[in-house]
């Protein structure tokens, strides 16, 4: 039997989250990572979730990756997709959401949503303006983000400068008149993208149900689990349990988020923990050889952290100093595994991607969440890891120290 809906997401913790969702809502979910080969299968499942780290390449490289892995979800025979990036929409004037969702339309057919909302992790949009919390995205700290800073919160606008394409709202009015309402609304609109008001997780179950027929919508992690919520029903949203391997258990951080710091924090006050410092040991191989002296020596009965996260004034910057502790980060995890550690809890977008690629994981089944939008996720090799991939604002501030609960030999 082949999965109902084939999701693409713009990086790796991105999938994580996605995932989630739709195992949350009753969905047997396969996480995979970079485009599939094509002879990749995948075990029996309602979905698929093909991870990419398309969110800050160039355009025309984001689309040929996405489509890919369309191509590849296709010929598992699926027929509905769904394109998920941040639930802040990151992307500047030059940015791919715009090319992309024009790129899978081209091959899909229809039109489709533009729905970022994610009420439960506080965003929201009103009048085509995304929100976070309770301030405009362009008032948000995300105004400020290194590689995508978001001044604008009006996604019509931001949409309208990354297409040639005209770009509709459908407001919250019309959102709340309900489903039938919803399509007549839309049916009236002569534009290939729309961006959807949604305030509460009521006007995600709307959305899903108005549009169930389309062949793609694109949003954060809040319509495709309305989406799978509409699909599963009631009686079958009993998720199948997905055991965690036995086995000592570490922590890799790289995100230098509020969020993550403050996570580090607790998990450094109970595990021993040794930080990459690129300033202290700014030779590459010197730092990596350090790290994993540390790690082989202080890996013993339980966790230990490895982190090159820190706050601003403490953080390292110049060229190239992000893509060695990233490495670094990756190799950790590759010595950890042969070392015989099962359980391994990683924050940050980037930081995932590159234990993920190090490990040389391509695909994973979904199991519990540690917190909402936090997934274990087990590898289906012979002998499997637990992966725990966090963005770097996700979670609660005792996340990593329960995610290493039970991680010991």
């Amino acid at each position: 039997m082949s999965p109902v809906l084939g999701c693409i997401a713009d990086d790796h913790t991105g999938g994580s989250d996605v995932a989630a969702a739709l195992r949350r809502a009753g969905m047997r979910t396969v996480l995979r990572f970079g485009v599939p080969g094509e002879r990749a299968g995948v075990p029996d499942c309602d979905a698929v979730v093909v991870a990419l780290k398309t969110r800050s390449i160039p355009a025309a490289d984001a689309v040929t990756r996405t489509l890919a892995a369309q191509r590849w979800l296709a010929a598992l025979g699926v027929t509905r997709f769904y394109f998920k990036y941040c639930s802040t929409f990151d992307s500047t004037d030059a940015g791919n959401i715009g090319p992309v969702a024009d790129a899978l339309l081209g091959v899909l057919g229809g039109r489709t949503l533009i729905c970022p909302a994610s009420p439960e992790h506080g965003r929201t949009t009103y009048l085509g303006h995304l929100f976070v919390g309770d301030v405009l995205l362009s008032d948000s700290p995300m105004r400020h983000h290194p590689l995508t800073p978001m001044t604008d919160a009006n996604l019509v606008r931001v949409l309208g400068r990354q297409t040639p394409h005209p770009v509709g709202l459908l407001p919250l009015t019309a959102v709340r008149r309900g489903p039938a309402f919803v399509q007549e609304h839309l049916d009236g609109l002569d534009v290939r993208h729309v961006v959807a008001d949604a305030t509460e997780e009521a006007d995600l179950l709307a959305l899903a149900r108005a549009t169930s027929d389309w062949p793609l919508l694109t949003g954060g992690a809040g319509l495709a689990g309305a989406i799978a919520r509409v699909a599963v029903p009631e009686a079958a949203r009993a998720a199948e349990i997905v055991p965690l391997p036995p086995g000592p258990g570490v922590i890799l951080a790289g995100s230098c988020s509020a969020a993550t710091l403050g996570q580090l924090d607790q998990a450094l006050a109970r595990f021993p923990g040794h930080r990459l410092d690129p300033v202290a040991t700014p030779v590459p191989a010197e730092l990596a050889a350090v790290a994993v002296e540390w790690l082989e020596r202080n890996l013993g009965d339980g966790p230990v952290v490895l982190y090159s996260s820190a706050p601003a004034e403490q953080r390292a910057t110049g060229p190239g100093i992000a893509e060695v502790l990233e490495e670094t980060l990756g190799l950790l995890a590759r010595r950890a595994v042969e070392l015989g550690v099962r359980r391994i809890a990683v924050a940050g977008g980037e930081t995932s991607g590159a234990v993920t690629t190090a490990l040389g994981v391509e695909q994973v089944v979904v199991g519990d969440e540690a917190d909402h939008g936090v997934p274990w996720c087990v590898t289906t090799t012979d002998d499997p890891v637990a992966l725990l991939l966090k963005s770097g604002n996700f979670g609660r501030p005792d996340l990593l120290v329960r995610a290493m609960d039970g991680a010991t030999r």
